[in-house]
């Protein structure tokens, strides 16, 4: 795998090797980060970024989530985001922006600053090359998703992802793929790094917004899902709902689309991928492609594929 040349640190483009980041700060030892995962696709009209402005902006709401004060813009991260994917001359590639708090390790925001830093990397199956195509094995943790008045749920705060690595952790020794997590009630949440949904019947189910991460991959399958004539309904999901459930499937940026074949040893409907799964599979495909009649509303392309030309 090509490693990327440059990466974006505070106000431009760097070369990779000599992007150094402090060792004392509140990011590295508190977790306190705000961050993205964002997905660029190689399409026929070249790269081309996904929901790129909603990604953005939901940095900027988990930023002000935390109470970062900075003076990054929307603007100025969609730039600094393009000019980083072209600089490093990758067709498709992960996007990971991170906001990190330098000093504060008194831990008072104000006493720290904000930094920007931005990688991107070449990355394709996140749960394995058969994933989408067999299905995933996953079972309930024993851990439980955070309380929104624990930690600020809406926010994609760097620490938070601590109980999704002791999750899946635990699942994967455990011989799993992928663990689900339930909420402080006992009502399925979500998974490690995705979102969740139950057909039953032809009707789609998923968890409501309240104490989940509102991911966007989500709101483009509901959308996608609507579009195909499916019902989607919100609303609370047990654990025993999953078990009965026609199928179950996970998305999110880096799964994309996955169905779940097995839960806590239990098969789900066939085994594999059931009709409205593989559907939703099918438009998100073609969206990604940039040949959905969605597609040009949800990619930002790249403007300028040329390192040199970037680091303008």
């Amino acid at each position: 795998m090509p490693a990327a040349k440059y990466v974006w640190f505070d106000d431009g483009l760097k070369p990779a090797e000599e992007c150094a980041i402090p060792v004392v700060n509140a990011g590295l030892h508190y977790g306190f980060s705000v961050f993205e995962g964002i997905r660029c696709y190689a399409t026929q009209q070249g790269p081309a970024v996904f929901r790129l402005e909603e990604h953005v902006q939901r940095l900027l709401d988990s930023a002000h989530i935390v109470g970062f004060r900075h003076s990054w813009t929307r603007e100025y991260l969609i730039d600094a985001i393009h000019r980083t994917v072209a600089a490093n001359k990758f067709p498709s590639c992960y996007i990971r922006p991170v906001i990190y708090l330098d000093g504060a390790m008194n831990l008072v925001v104000d006493s720290g600053t904000p930094r920007l830093l931005i990688a991107v990397w070449e990355w394709t199956g996140f749960l394995g090359p058969e994933a989408k195509q067999r299905g995933i094995r996953a079972n309930v943790s024993s851990f439980t998703r955070l309380h929104p008045n624990i930690m600020m749920t809406k926010a994609k705060v760097g620490g938070n992802y601590v109980g999704s690595i002791l999750a899946r952790t635990e699942s994967h020794r455990a011989g799993f793929d992928e663990a689900i997590m339930l909420d402080p009630q006992g009502y399925v949440a979500e998974c490690t790094g995705e979102n969740i949904f139950v057909v039953r019947n032809g009707i789609i189910y998923t968890v409501p917004r309240g104490a989940i991460l509102e991911g966007i991959t989500r709101d483009s399958l509901i959308t996608l899902a609507r579009d195909l004539g499916y019902e989607v309904v919100e609303e609370p999901i047990s654990r025993d709902q999953l078990y009965i459930a026609d199928e179950v499937f996970v998305c999110g940026t880096a799964a994309e689309v996955v169905a779940l074949r097995e839960i806590d040893f239990r098969t789900i409907g066939t085994g594999a991928a059931g009709p409205v799964t593989l559907a939703l599979q099918d438009a998100f495909d073609q969206l990604i492609t940039g040949k959905h009649p969605r597609s040009a509303e949800w990619f930002s392309y790249v403007p300028a594929f040329d390192a040199e030309v970037a680091k303008v």
